[in-house]
């Protein structure tokens, strides 16, 4: 039996979709990721064989003032996690981020890259990283990047209120890889299909700043893309530092025989769709 945390959300709710009955799945109702000490008895008891954890703190500024609780759902969870599903001969599949690298490479990132978080929020995913895989062999660590969705919260719905509103500025020096849950749950699962284990980036195709996505998103929704103006991150200060550089690309998922996902544009007027926009 697969089991699935963190279903409310816009990567959870991705693989309920896809699977449907063919996995029981876990609100935060159900398993609280911040009560660490009632991660074990859950998993025993359902005692799957593999584990999609999906449940994350992703608040990336409230991190800077939060960190304890920040560590405790994306490092010290995941860890019992592992734990839990090792003692049970269980898989667990969990997500991390883009974030766990600076931003400074010229290039696309690889599994093979140093990291070196510059913000709490990628420190705790990096710590979650290290303990998942320390804990249980069998865990395979997908690290995913901008992620999106026609059916949560995201960037693109923000741009969509506020490009409907009038004129918005947007960051145009911070370059990654829109990823599209809908993709990314397709990817997972061939992954783990495959046989994968360690560490996997997996992003859709195609590189873009927040500034061109917001555009695109505009124009796709038949929006006055002139609306959107550059910025430069220096002149749209956040809380937490952002890497100016977090493309992701993969030296790994040729050895396992794995396609890489589409082009995110392939998938972004789909997502504008089902925000109802179009």
């Amino acid at each position: 039996m697969i089991l699935v945390t963190g279903v409310s959300g816009q990567l959870g709710s991705a693989f309920r979709e896809r699977l449907g009955d063919g996995a029981r799945y876990l609100a935060r109702a159900d398993l609280d990721l911040t009560d660490v000490a009632s991660i074990r008895p859950m998993i025993e008891a359902l005692s799957p064989t593999m584990v999609i954890n999906c449940a994350a703190y992703t608040a990336v500024d409230a991190a800077e003032d939060d960190e304890e609780t920040a560590t405790l759902v994306n490092a010290t969870a995941v860890e019992e996690l592992a734990r839990a599903t090792a003692r049970v001969g269980a898989k667990l599949v969990t997500f991390s981020t883009d974030y766990v690298f600076d931003g400074t490479k010229v290039g696309a990132y690889l599994e093979t890259d140093e990291t070196s978080p510059i913000n709490v929020y990628g420190q705790t995913k990096f710590e979650g990283e290290q303990r998942a895989l320390a804990a249980n062999a069998n865990a395979l660590v997908i690290r995913t990047s901008w992620l999106l969705s026609g059916t949560h919260p995201n960037f693109a719905a923000t741009m969509l209120g506020l490009i409907a509103d009038g004129p918005v500025q947007v960051v145009d020096d911070q370059r990654g890889r829109p990823t599209f849950v809908d993709d990314l749950v397709v990817g997972t699962l061939a992954a783990d299909g495959a046989g994968a284990t360690g560490l996997l980036h997996l992003t859709n195709q195609g590189t873009t700043t927040w500034f061109n996505l917001a555009r695109e998103i505009a124009e796709l929704a038949r929006l006055d893309p002139e609306r959107v103006q550059p910025v430069t991150t220096d002149q749209f200060p956040r809380r937490a530092a952002r890497p100016a550089n977090s493309v992701l690309d993969s030296v790994r998922l040729e050895g396992f025989g794995l396609s890489l996902l589409p082009d995110y544009d392939e998938s972004l007027q789909a997502a504008i769709e089902k925000l109802g926009r179009i």
